[in-house]
């Protein structure tokens, strides 16, 4: 493989078969320069990052942070891919070493970073979240450095953040908005059983409502028929749907449209009487 670039002793971005990839290694840059060729066989890891954007802040990060936290990184994205079953976008490997590594030089100088929201994340994003735990585990046998709990919840926000495509900033806030409809449990004075299908389908829900709020988009305006039947069917869960959409008028400026009103009554109504059904 010949170099293209050498970021530093253990990075180089090359060029195969025209596709331009970032390769490292411990030491594989050592006294060699753009020109020079790389052996595959002393390479530990290939990245391949169509976006250009993104292979730009990859080139940037990996100047300034050692290679232990690149490693780090990429057990963390494996193990939430094994877990979830399911692809992460490039972005967020990127973002989280990025966090992790800041975090780790947080941690030695004894500054420690409360997150308001873990609560709320060890609640919505239990998958996640656990993921999160395990990475603890890994940067403490990589780094020595035991993070708090509070990290697993950031690092949590990363691993949803990398299925919905979203930046991370979003991501708090949409959770912080998803904690603030939490309206349901008041206006029923229920504890939600957590672990029913009806409480994750309720979850998601939120979670795309509360991200079409962050990002200001509008559903199309359009009656629906069906609203005025399940506004007498499910009276009770109508009503805190309307709570809701007082709420977020006066807090975010944004009108519930009838076809959200619907889905919002719908999914209460399943989360209060069928989700906690025993």
């Amino acid at each position: 493989m010949e170099i293209s670039k050498v970021l530093n002793n253990n990075v180089a971005v090359v060029i195969e078969n025209n596709e331009e990839k970032i390769v490292m290694g411990r030491g594989i840059c050592f006294k060699k320069k753009s020109g020079d060729t790389i052996e595959p066989e002393i390479i530990d890891k290939v990245f391949y990052l169509q976006n250009q954007e993104v292979l730009s802040r990859f080139k940037e990060l990996v100047v300034d942070i050692p290679l232990e936290y690149l490693e780090i990184g990429e057990e963390i994205m494996d193990e939430a891919k094994l877990s979830l079953g399911k692809a992460l976008n490039d972005n967020i490997y990127i973002s989280m070493v990025d966090h992790i590594y800041t975090a780790v030089v947080r941690a030695k100088d004894d500054i420690l970073v409360k997150n308001a929201l873990l609560w709320d994340i060890q609640r919505f994003y239990k998958e996640e979240y656990q993921i999160g735990k395990k990475a603890l585990e890994i940067i403490e046998k990589k780094t020595g450095v035991l993070l708090p709990n509070d990290e697993a919840g950031f690092i949590a926000l990363h691993i949803v953040n990398g299925q919905l495509d979203e930046d991370v900033h979003d991501m708090y806030e949409i959770t912080k908005i998803m904690q603030e409809i939490d309206i349901v449990r008041y206006h029923f004075k229920i504890e939600f059983n957590e672990e029913s299908a009806y409480y994750y389908r309720f979850i998601t829900h939120l979670k795309f409502f509360a991200q079409r709020l962050v990002e200001h988009k509008k559903q199309n305006k359009q009656e629906d028929d069906l609203l005025e039947v399940v506004q007498v069917k499910y009276a009770n869960a109508y009503q805190c749907v309307e709570k809701i959409a007082m709420y977020i008028k006066n807090q975010y400026n944004y009108e519930l449209y009838d076809e959200e009103k619907l889905y919002l009554t719908i999914h209460i109504h399943r989360v209060v009487y069928l989700g906690n059904s025993h």
